[in-house]
This record gives C-alpha cells, sequence and structure tokens, in this order.
C-alpha cells in the first residue's frame, strides 16, 4: 500500500505547495501568524464546531493608519492637509501670519508636531470645513490624482498593504463583515475605502464633526463644519463601534497603543472566541521599522507588552509578508 501511495504524494507535493503559495492569502509567508488567523476562520466557520460564529455576528474591525496603509512619514490625511493649506494659502493673505500656515509652508514637521492636537485643529479648519461636502470630496479626488507617496513614488490610493486586502477578502468570502475603525477623518477615508478595500462608506467610521442641512436655490446641501468634533482613537474605538455598528466584533485589527482599547473590547466578547491581531511594523527596507518612536504616529509599546496575555497574535511585517504593496498598482522597488 505504502507503495501505491509514494507516486500519489510526488504528485499531491508540489500541487499543495503552489496552493499555499498562491492561495487567498498568497503574499503572507507560512508562520505562526499567518497560521492562527486561518486557524481562526476554519474554527469560527465550522458549522458544528465549537468555536463557531453564527454569521449575523461575524462584525470584524480594522484599523486603517499603519493597518491597512502606511502612515509615515506622514499620516495621508495629515498630509492632505498640509499640501492644501500650500495650494490654498495664496487666495488667503489672511493667513499669512498664522504659525502653522507657516510651518506647513516651509515643511517644518517638528513645529508641527510641537503645535499639538491645537495647531492640528488648525489645519483641518482651514482644509476640511467650511465648504459643501460634494466639494470637499472632489479636493480629496483630485489630491489622490495628482500627488504622490515621497518615498514610494506612487499614488496615495494605491498603497493598501496586498497581505491586509487579501485578507479583507477573505474574511468577507467566509461570510464577515468588514469595518474600517479609524482615527482617520470618516469623509477622507470614505474616497478611498471602496475602491481600495471593498469597504461601503457605511462601515467606515473615523474622525468626524457636524455637517450642517441647508436649501439652496437647486436643492440641499451639508456643509461640513468643525463644530462637535470626535476624534476616534484609543477609548473613543469601543464607543464609535457601539455607536454606529452596534455590535461587539469577534475580531480586530490594529497596529499602535491607540488600538489597545479596540481589541480589548473585542477580546472581552465573551460570546464567541475572538481574535486580536497587531501589525508590528519591522520592515525598513521594504516599507518602515518603528514600535516606540514612529515617524508620525503609530507608537507601540503597551499593545506589545499586552499581547501574550490577551493571546493576540502580533504580525511581523518582514518575516511575515512576502509582499507589502501590490506591484501591479506600485511598482517600488527598495534599494538592496
Amino acid at each position: 500500500m505504502k507503495t501505491r501511495l509514494l507516486p500519489l504524494a510526488v504528485v499531491l507535493l508540489p500541487f499543495m505547495a503552489w496552493s499555499a503559495e498562491n492561495g487567498p492569502l498568497s503574499a503572507w509567508n507560512a508562520s505562526p501568524a499567518k497560521s492562527q488567523i486561518l486557524n481562526w476562520v476554519a474554527q469560527s466557520t465550522q458549522q458544528d464546531g465549537p468555536d463557531f460564529i453564527p454569521p449575523d455576528q461575524r462584525y470584524v474591525v480594522f484599523d486603517n493608519d499603519g493597518t491597512l496603509w502606511p502612515e509615515a512619514p506622514l499620516t495621508f490625511q495629515l498630509q492632505f492637509a498640509v499640501d492644501e493649506v500650500n495650494r490654498l494659502a495664496p487666495s488667503h493673505p489672511e493667513w499669512q501670519d498664522n504659525p502653522v500656515v507657516i510651518a506647513a509652508q516651509k515643511h517644518d514637521m517638528a513645529a508641527l508636531e510641537k503645535a499639538g492636537q491645537q495647531g492640528l485643529m488648525t489645519l483641518l479648519t482651514l482644509t476640511h470645513s467650511n465648504m459643501p461636502v460634494e466639494e470637499f470630496d472632489q479636493r480629496v479626488d483630485a489630491w489622490l490624482a495628482s500627488h504622490r507617496h515621497p518615498r514610494f513614488g506612487c499614488p496615495y490610493n494605491k498603497l493598501g498593504y496586498l497581505p491586509m486586502r487579501q485578507l479583507l477578502d477573505y474574511l468577507r468570502d467566509k461570510g464577515f463583515k468588514t469595518w474600517i475603525i479609524s482615527g482617520g477623518g470618516i469623509d477622507f477615508m470614505r474616497r478611498v475605502a471602496g475602491e481600495m478595500y471593498g469597504i461601503p462608506p457605511e462601515q467606515v467610521v473615523g474622525s468626524f464633526s457636524l455637517t450642517e442641512f441647508r436649501l439652496t436655490d437647486d436643492g440641499t446641501q451639508l456643509e461640513k463644519t468643525m463644530k462637535g468634533a470626535f476624534y476616534n482613537d484609543e477609548a473613543q474605538k469601543p464607543v464609535s463601534i457601539h455607536l454606529f455598528m452596534g455590535h461587539r466584533p469577534v475580531a480586530a485589527f490594529g497596529n499602535s497603543d491607540g488600538d489597545v482599547p479596540m481589541l480589548q473590547y473585542t477580546s472581552a466578547n465573551k460570546q464567541v472566541k475572538p481574535l486580536g491581531v497587531l501589525i508590528h511594523h519591522t520592515d525598513a527596507q521594504r516599507e518602515y521599522a518603528y514600535d516606540a518612536h514612529p515617524s508620525a504616529s503609530g507608537k507601540l509599546i503597551n499593545g506589545l507588552s499586552l499581547a501574550p496575555h490577551y493571546g493576540w497574535v502580533v504580525v511581523n511585517m518582514k518575516s511575515d509578508w512576502n509582499q507589502v504593496f501590490d506591484p501591479a498598482q506600485c511598482s517600488y522597488h527598495p534599494a538592496k
């Protein structure tokens, strides 16, 4: 019997290797992290298994900056705000003495960082408010079409991490509903989430401020303001999940200490066996390497120390991913 099976094994082994390399998560290397994620999905969707999760409970949440796309040297939305200030400044002489505008014009990131939350709010007020929502959408679209990442040289909306995009598709194929829960602006992210990640706008939750409804001569209009600003980070993430989603997630993916409350909230789900995953930026050659000292945002100290206690999977970008970006969308080749 063994003699008969040997030729079959010889035939199947190359096929099995091909399947692993070209399967739904082909941009992931064979590693404990990948195995843990795949095993969790398999157990959660096994109808008669002890860890089966009913389809109506399969809500999975993802941070965006640093989890689905890069956040260095600046978060993409902050870079958009800086570029918009520089584009608009010549038409606004009243801005010329504003220290935040001056710092943006000089690309003085140290001064912008020193300006802190108040400086960020100034940038957002100048570039994200006092306009109809349709105008803001047009500005974002124009920026995406005309600007490239300073390091990778690719359009910002082509820089979604290929392993994570594959994971999103895989989870949806298995009956999970994928949401973005991020500190990024809700309107900004909604302009890219559908095309980049296959996530519709109603499943994108981010920082926001209130809009104002107005009647116009040709219909109605929603005007963006900075009133009632809600910054969707850290402890606010579980709050926004409850407010917008109405379900406790069964899995959560993040990359920074700002995502820890969201992972803790998910890990406390007593109805299922939950999954928590942290993306650790360890690849200075193909992307960036940081945890305690990020260039802009994404500090990861507390999350790494808590991961063993909660059983969170820590994905090592350098060793767990064989691709970072989709070569069909971004042909960035790191120097060797």
